[in-house]
């Protein structure tokens, strides 16, 4: 990717932002299981279920990955009165920097999305859904709700699924109440109609939807910006970030047009990448970013998210980590991740049924010893993760003159070496609350150590873990390096 250092305080600032997102809400129910045997009643394969899970969709995912990144929100939108609703009102609960209004009605059905996945290959979705649009008193609530919440925003998504949440008529109050209130409105669209987001500052359809809304090709660079202009003039949206799969992102607008190449080095699902895009943008306007900046702020979190498996949400950390990682080797360039990143990474290789092994140090300079601990420790697991001290961490256990090399630094060469998944950096000075988040398999250390003196190994085995103490590499270690080098 191209260096974008200048992006990284903008991220770090998107705490300041406070969004709006209103829009049609709906509950990803993920199933989870192998496939070992076609079923004797019918050509079909049987999977066996082995993990279920839930989390929010739509507009939902908007406001999931505008907590991930940071940013605080404000959700309003509609629901029905049945179980669903009440597993969206705990799942929106649970998001601290996410407060909500939502409208029940009654006899309207809650949206559910039920994916079937084996390994990391869906088998097949399942919708429960109502589609027609809201009642007149239940519009109003929203209108009313959302309007409310608009002092104290810094932008307002609407998310439209087509899913009778957001009607010609409200959406044409909420744009006005926006407008009067100075805010920037973005419009994730549905629909052929893109005149009834008039007065919207930014859409962002994709390039079948912006094909189908300009009735022009949108095949090419060219292509793109006229058919995105086309929109622009005809339906007074003030511009357009067309996402555009594996050619990237093309921003419009009355300034001219950029286009932003695709950050993804492999996709493995693309569902909810345009909620990330929306909330990415909106996050970064409402902190005062440039919208240019903020397109390439979503750029990088939509090739996050396409290769995690399921609606994923993309991090801060993940962000910043994308961006820094034109200083990493190709092939670590994905194994520097923050805690939240690195347990969604943990959890899908869990789902295909792979041992996770954990290991933690300074690792200040990489030596012989080290990568023979490392070697026997991913031979004895299936995937590796290394908890690696920060520098404020590796100071207080070592002394100031301690680390000779930088935690970024450090980090780049354990995720160049082939035995290591991912690496985590840790700023205190006992890997213990990574071990408690992740769960490991196989807790692994030097044979200089006793089980009783290796840290969470009390944990590890409560859970069914094991401890496994690795023989060193006589004669060699960090301290005596150093030594040597200074004569």
């Amino acid at each position: 990717m191209t260096d974008g250092a200048d992006l990284v305080p903008l991220i770090e600032g998107l705490g300041r932002a406070r969004v709006l997102c209103v829009g049609d809400l709906m509950l990803d129910r993920f199933v989870y299981g192998a496939v070992e045997r076609i079923s004797p009643e019918a050509p079909v394969p049987v999977c066996r279920v082995t993990e279920e899970t839930a989390m929010l969709g739509g507009v939902g995912n908007v406001v999931r990955n505008l907590d991930a990144l940071g940013a605080a929100a404000d959700l309003v939108a509609a629901v029905g009165e049945d179980g669903p609703a009440a597993e969206i009102g705990a799942l929106v609960a649970a998001l601290a920097r996410v407060d909500a209004a939502l409208v029940a009605v009654p006899a309207r059905r809650t949206t559910v999305k039920t994916r079937y996945f084996a390994g990391a290959q869906q088998l097949l979705r399942a919708d429960r859904e109502t589609t027609d649009a809201l009642d007149a008193a239940a519009a109003a609530r929203l209108v009313a709700d959302a309007t409310a919440r608009m002092e104290g925003a810094g932008a307002v998504v609407l998310s439209d699924y087509g899913k009778g949440a957001l009607t010609d008529d409200t959406v044409a109050r909420l744009i006005a109440a926006a407008r009067d209130a100075g805010l920037p409105v973005i419009v994730d669209p549905k629909g052929a109609d893109f005149a009834r987001y008039r007065g919207a500052t930014l859409v962002t359809p994709n390039r079948r939807e912006l094909a189908e809304a300009s009735r022009m090709p949108a095949g090419d660079d060219d292509a793109v910006i006229a058919a995105a202009r086309a929109i622009m003039d005809s339906c007074g949206i003030g511009n357009v970030l067309a996402t555009r799969s594996a050619e990237g992102m093309t921003l419009v607008s009355a300034d001219g047009a950029v286009h932003l190449p695709a950050e993804a080095r492999e996709v493995f699902d693309v569902s909810g990448a345009g909620d990330t895009v929306v909330a990415a943008v909106a996050a970064a306007v409402a902190a005062g970013a440039s919208l240019a900046d903020a397109a390439r702020i979503a750029n990088v979190a939509a090739g996050i998210v396409v290769g995690k498996v399921g609606t994923a949400v993309a991090y801060a950390d993940d962000v910043i980590g994308a961006i820094h990682r034109h200083d990493l080797t190709e092939p670590g360039e994905r194994k520097v991740l923050g805690l939240d990143a690195a347990l969604d990474r943990v959890r899908a290789w869990r789902r295909q049924g792979e041992r996770i092994g954990f290991t933690n140090g300074c690792f200040d300079l990489i030596h012989p010893g080290h990568v023979a601990l490392l070697g026997q420790a991913r031979a004895a697991c299936n995937r590796l993760v290394v908890g690696l001290n920060a520098d404020a961490s590796v100071r207080r256990l070592k002394g100031e003159s301690r680390p000779v090399q930088t935690e970024a630094a450090r980090a780049a060469v354990l995720a160049a070496l082939a035995s290591v998944d991912l690496v985590v950096i840790f700023t205190e000075d006992t890997p213990v609350r990574l071990i408690e988040a992740l769960r490991p398999d196989l807790l692994v250390k030097g044979a200089d150590y006793t089980i009783d003196r290796v840290v969470g190994a009390d944990m590890v085995q409560s859970w069914g873990g094991r401890i496994l103490l690795v023989d060193l590499e006589a004669g060699h270690s960090t301290t005596a390096t150093i030594a040597r080098m200074n004569g």
